[in-house]
């Protein structure tokens, strides 16, 4: 064993997040070398185990439970001694420099890991400069080295701060749902960085919702089920196709009608063929770099569009454009229909079902119920500015139920999985019973089970005419209602065509 390899024993830990019970009597040990996979289903506390061994969250004092950290001879009762020496990689992490206004760039980022710093503080020498170059290269980094953290794509930067991570020379590296955003070539590159620690005494952790995410050199693997662990051992077969099934209390859970009356009713909407938007050579800026260039493009009655391309291409930009939350620079047009020129944009998003990876961070530290969450759809804003009205209430709870989410309505986001925020933010783009979908990785970070139950949803209110945007990486999230895919490279539009 490494001199100063660090280990990590739980014993009968409890965890509770406000109200809810997250974690009840984990025992689980992490040993030098290991590899672990750590599954489950949403709401089954895996985020909160993680953050929970990297000393972010405290356990729940019990005469039984406890936690130790060993490094060489050294033993620590709490993280607060070895806390530098994990790295956890996860949506918060990523989210705080959004929150913060962290603009690095990529190559300044991954100093910062090397100085254990959040903002440059002392420029690194000439062997911390070369260890630097070796990550940026390692993880396929090159053409982003001088970028601004703040103008990539949400794939990018996960793949950034996980070079931050490594340049810290962690004993413990534990990461959350790590390929979520990334594209082949950025997953490639990160499943080979994992693959080649075989023989590294570091050991690491890695929760996954998908199959293909799970390294094949996984040692171990730990099951979680609602907040219980129902395995922690060797990797098997049996073990692997038991956690990525759904459970029996959950293989039935949609239910015959998904959709209401009056959403089908509004989403006939006009004529087969007419353009619902049009965008005509737009350029579009996010914190001074062009991100799309010269767009061309009508989204037109009775067609569902998928938006496909690498991180970086643009995706997410042109989300947040049709949505409103940029604009095209001078010279370029956005048209949408019914709403004229001079027209309040809350207006046109009140008839807008959004979901994306931006909406979640904005809602992660809001004080807000998840009813709320819903209710906040109707008016199109973060969070609520005046109390709700009997009609809103009903409306959130309708899609509460719709989506099965009834128990999680008086719950706050911090207490509730990435997972079940991910639901209940599909809940809050349909509670205006939207015209319009525009949907960024609507299934980022959700089970087995829920994403089939979220698809099927999908589909039904595509099939009822609400005309539908999805950006995704993944082709088995496409609905086969999508008819039509616009493929995006470098910012440009590269094909236009029928799926």
């Amino acid at each position: 064993m490494a001199r100063n390899a660090l280990t990590v024993k739980l014993e009968h830990i409890d965890l509770d997040r406000g109200e809810r019970r997250v974690l009840r009597d984990v025992s689980w040990h992490i040993r030098p070398g290991e590899r672990w996979g750590l599954l489950g289903h949403n709401g089954a506390g895996k985020t909160q185990l993680l953050k929970l061994v990297a000393g972010d969250v405290w356990p729940k004092p019990t005469r039984r439970g406890t936690r130790l950290y060993v490094v060489g001879r050294e033993r620590h009762a709490e993280p607060l001694g070895v806390k530098e020496l994990i790295a956890y990689i996860g949506a918060e992490r990523q989210d705080k420099y959004d929150r913060y206004g962290w603009n690095l760039t990529v190559a300044e980022l991954i100093g910062t890991g090397l100085l254990r710093t959040d903002i440059v503080l002392e420029r690194p020498n000439a062997k911390q400069r070369r260890r630097i170059a070796q990550l940026i290269q390692r993880l396929g980094l090159d053409s982003l080295a001088e970028r601004r953290f703040l103008t990539l794509s949400y794939g990018e930067r996960r793949l950034a701060l996980i070079a931050r991570a490594i340049a810290a020379r962690p004993r413990l590296l534990l990461l959350d749902e790590v390929f979520n955003g990334l594209d082949g070539m950025r997953r490639a590159a990160l499943m080979r960085f994992l693959e080649s620690s075989r023989r590294s005494q570091m050991p690491w952790v890695i929760a996954v919702h998908r199959a293909q995410d799970l390294p094949d050199s996984v040692t171990d693997l730990l099951i979680l089920e609602q907040g219980r662990v129902r395995h922690a051992g060797r990797s098997s077969r049996a073990l692997f196709e038991r956690a990525f099934g759904a459970p029996a209390s959950r293989r039935s859970r949609a239910p015959r009608r998904l959709i209401a009356p009056d959403v089908a009713r509004k989403g006939r909407g006009p004529q087969r063929g007419e353009p619902v938007i049009s965008i005509r050579d737009a350029d579009v800026y996010v914190n001074g770099h062009r991100v799309l260039e010269q767009i061309t493009w009508d989204i037109r009655s009775g067609e569902q569009w998928a938006i496909v391309g690498a991180n970086g291409a643009g995706k997410s930009t042109l989300i947040k454009t049709l949505y409103g939350d940029l604009s095209p620079a001078a010279g370029g047009e956005l048209k949408r229909r019914d709403f004229p020129r001079g027209t309040h944009i809350k207006d046109f998003k009140k008839t807008v079902g959004l979901l994306s990876a931006e909406l979640q961070s904005d809602y992660a530290i809001e004080d807000v119920t998840v009813e709320e969450i819903v209710i906040s759809g109707r008016h199109a804003s973060i969070g609520l500015h005046d109390a709700p009205t009997p009609a809103d209430r009903r409306a959130a709870r309708r899609w509460l139920r719709v989506l099965s989410l009834e128990e999680l309505a008086h719950l706050r986001p911090r207490e509730i999985s990435y997972g079940q925020l991910r639901r209940v933010l599909l809940a809050r783009a349909m509670v205006n019973s939207p015209r319009l979908l525009l949907l960024d990785e609507p299934c980022t970070g959700l089970d087995v089970a829920t994403r089939v139950v979220v698809l099927v949803h999908l589909e039904q209110l595509a099939r009822a005419g609400i005309l539908m945007v999805m950006a995704t990486h993944h082709e088995t999230d496409l609905v086969p209602s999508i008819n039509r895919v616009l493929r995006l490279s470098g910012g440009k539009i590269v094909g236009i065509g029928e799926r």
